[in-house]
């Protein structure tokens, strides 16, 4: 049985590699990948592995991305650390996951499910999934922000960048106000217009109108200045500035 992981925690995929190898003594790991653009990649270069194990957060965003670009046929196995608007996602629409830290006996009983499983059991898991990201891929343009005792309609086109520092999340308006949010920054970039905002890195979600200028930053990184104050220096990364800047100059469609 030839697998794919899909994980940016080295830690957390060779601690996968193991476990799958000591149950399964036909596994074989024919690639880990760390992003979803090395992941679309892979899948470019390489024959459809028997199984795929998915991390839901990976180094440049939701994986549900990758299937924007990648027609997977092969089953597929999400892990991820708690996230409530993730399990509630895999609930509803009966999807496997696996919760980390992933432990060797849940692992062993979903390999023994998916060695069990029909043709037409998978291509109905298939069809789960896809609904499962079409959900995801619905855009809001209105949050409703709990303060105190009141419910605060909240229009995203007044968001200048979201921002999270000790597992707090909060939006900052483009008047300079702020107000706190009650889901993760993955939560917000699954239900965010992908032309009107963009994940800078893991502290930052930036709008499209808050983007003032851009400094080149060491290393060939880029810093952004907003139209606003910023707690923190706002980064892109090297490996993921063609994209920002494929998406600062993309057209509404």
């Amino acid at each position: 049985m030839k697998v794919l992981i899909i994980e940016d925690e080295t830690a957390a995929a060779r601690n996968l590699q193991s476990m799958l190898e000591s149950i399964e003594p036909d596994i074989e790991v024919v690639g880990i990948t760390e992003s979803i653009i090395d992941t679309i990649d892979w899948f470019a270069e390489n024959p459809m592995p028997d199984i795929v194990f998915m991390d839901i957060h990976i180094a440049d965003g939701e994986s549900f991305r990758i299937f924007d670009s990648v027609d997977i046929s092969a089953p597929i196995i999400f892990t991820t650390a708690y996230d409530q608007y993730a399990l509630e996602a895999f609930k509803v629409n009966s999807i496997d996951y696996l919760l980390k830290p992933l432990k060797e006996e849940d692992l062993h009983r979903a390999m023994d499910k998916w060695r069990r499983i029909t043709h037409t059991e998978r291509n109905e898991y298939r069809h789960r999934i896809d609904t499962m990201i079409s959900e995801q891929h619905q855009r809001s343009d209105m949050f409703l922000v709990h303060v105190k005792d009141k419910i605060v309609p909240l229009q995203a086109a007044d968001i200048a960048y979201f921002y999270t520092s000790n597992e707090r999340v909060t939006a900052h308006l483009l008047d300079g106000t702020s107000l706190p949010m009650d889901k993760t920054l993955e939560a917000l970039q699954s239900s965010l217009s992908e032309h009107d905002f963009f994940r800078a890195n893991r502290q930052f979600i930036v709008a499209r109108k808050a983007v003032k200028d851009i400094s080149v930053w060491f290393g060939s990184r880029l810093s952004l200045n907003l139209t606003v104050e910023i707690p923190e220096r706002i980064v892109i990364s090297k490996a993921r500035v063609p994209e920002f800047k494929r998406w600062l100059t993309a057209v509404q469609a």
